[in-house]
Formats: C-alpha cells, structure tokens, sequence
C-alpha cells in the first residue's frame, strides 16, 4: 500500500499525500458557513444573552458596559467553537498531517464520513468563528483584525483550490498546511479566552490574575516559536512540491500569523506586570493601615508610611 514505512516517524507521509479532493463536503462550504452562522446567532441570541450568562456571572455581566459586554460574549463563543474543534477534529488532524491516514480515509470503520470531511467542517468553524467576532465586536485591535481576515482568506481558499486538483498540485499539501496553522492557533489562544473571562469575573483577584496572565503569555509566546519550527519544517521538507506561488505567499503569511501571536503575547506580558503593579499597592495600601492604627503620632505616621512607599527601613536611614 505504501512505498515508505509508514511506522516510522518523519515527514515522508505528509510528502507523499496523494492530490485529491480534500471531501466531498468541499463544493458546499458557503453552506457550512450558513448553517454554521445561524447555530452561533441562535447560540448568542438566545442562549448566552437571554439567560445562560446572567444566571451565572449575575451582576458581574449585567453590569458590563456594551463594549465589554460584546467582548465577554464574544469569549465564550470563541472559546468554546475552538473547544469543539479541539475535541472534534484533534484525531482526524493527527492522523492526516503526522501519521499514515489520507483525506479519503474513513473517521470510523463502516463509516461515510472521511478524515477529509471532518477537517473540512472544522476548517469552517474556524473561519465562521472570527468572521462572526468582525462582525458582532464594538472594538476589536487592528493586528487581531488582519489575522482574522487573513485566516479567513487562507482557510477558504485552500479549500476551493482542492475542487481543482488538475490544475493545482500542492492543493492537498497546502490544505494540511493550513491545518497545522489552525491547530496551534486554537491551541495557543484557547487559555486567552479562559484569561479575559476570569479577568471580568474577579477583577480583584490580583495574584490569581497575575499567574493567569503570565501563563497565557509564556504559552503563546512558547506555541508561536514552535509553530514556526514545525511550520517552517514542513515547508522546507515538501519544497519540491510548492509552486512559486505558495513558495512566495507561505512564508509571508506564517510572518503574519506570528506577528499578531506575538503581539497577543506581548498584551498578556503587560496585563501581567500591571496585576504584579496593583498587588504591590494593595498590599502597600495595607500596611499604611496598620500603621496609622498602631502609631498615635501623626507626624511618627507620615515618617513610617514615608519609609515604607520609598522602601528604606528606618534603620537602613540612620546607618
């Protein structure tokens, strides 16, 4: 069945993926994408927004402003479509782009559905996904805005690329690629949204807050060098295979995808330095209490909580 040994770990199974169509389900994208739309509608709509958020988060959601209320919605959405995904498609992805399955193989014995099929609806969720945050988001950064848009771009088009696999021979390989981008994308970005919604949730939880923080950006951080790494490998490892159109347009893109990871990195560094930043006030603010109820004195007071904010103990001063 093959001419490599498929048992063995390597690149050779993505480098001789055969070119076909990547499903059946292919022709009917822009139908996925509708069915896909409504579900979210009617998941926010009636859902999210009618009951589900109010009578768990209470006054902690009703009281949001309409711009941090989007966001918070948006949040979970996002969160949980990329959860789906996670669990959905995490086998068919790991058999097709790292072991010894094809498109064309079956998700079960017995089974119509394909690998093909199932990758090719969760490419769609993706895509339905930050099309509906474009949409239904007051404020939304303009970094973040072009890797939505260019995801959507890349993502349907290596889709409609495969209905032509006369013509366009590294469709298949560019469409597992393409996998590979979304993984690590769902992946590093899912505790983001877990982060932004437990910062609406306890707002005051500084230490909980700050390790949250600097988790989430050491793991985008950490995901965004080894996606390039597995990224960049299985470019080098197919080049032969890529016209000169994707040998130009690839690495240009991943650049862009980094680019924004990074920058979503860069935003989780600064959102943890400032919790770091309030926990140190309070616990100043604290110890400035204890003093003023301690000292009867005070002009011994304003010495004390002088030498507390500047951080010279009294003895330190008199040596």
């Amino acid at each position: 069945m093959y001419d490599y040994d498929p048992s063995i770990p390597g690149d050779e199974h993505i480098k001789h993926t055969p070119l076909t169509i990547l499903s059946k389900l292919s022709p009917f994208s822009g139908l996925i994408l509708s069915v896909i739309f409504v579900v979210l509608f009617l998941i926010k709509q009636f859902v999210f927004e009618l009951f589900l958020l109010r009578r768990i988060y209470r006054v902690k959601y009703t009281t949001l402003n309409e711009v941090d209320r989007r966001g918070f919605v948006n949040h979970h959405i996002a969160g949980g479509t990329k959860l789906l995904i996670l669990i959905v498609a995490v086998y068919p992805f790991i058999d097709v782009a790292f072991r010894y399955a094809t498109l064309n193989t079956r998700f079960a014995p017995g089974s119509t559905v394909t690998l093909g099929d199932v990758l090719v609806v969760a490419a769609n969720l993706l895509v339905a996904m930050y099309i509906f945050e474009l949409i239904y988001r007051v404020k939304i950064s303009y970094i973040s805005a072009m890797h939505h848009i260019g995801t959507i771009l890349v993502a349907q088009a290596a889709i409609a690329i495969s209905l032509n696999e006369v013509k366009e021979k590294d469709a298949s390989i560019e469409f597992i690629l393409c996998t590979v981008w979304g993984a690590f994308d769902i992946v590093c970005e899912l505790l983001p949204h877990i982060a932004i919604i437990l910062y609406r949730v306890y707002p005051s939880h500084h230490v909980f807050l700050s390790r949250i923080f600097m988790f989430a950006s050491f793991t985008t951080f950490g995901g965004t060098i080894f996606e390039t790494l597995v990224v960049m490998y299985l470019f080098g490892s197919l080049w032969q295979q890529w016209t000169i159109a994707f040998k130009i347009v690839t690495p240009i893109l991943h650049c862009a995808f980094s680019a924004t990871q990074l920058h979503g990195s860069r935003i989780f560094w600064k959102m943890w330095k400032r919790q770091e930043r309030l926990l140190q006030e309070k616990d100043e603010e604290a110890v400035v209490g204890e003093i003023r109820e301690v000292c009867p004195s005070p002009k011994k007071q304003d010495m004390v909580v002088g030498e507390v904010k500047d951080g010279t103990p009294s003895q330190e001063k008199g040596t």
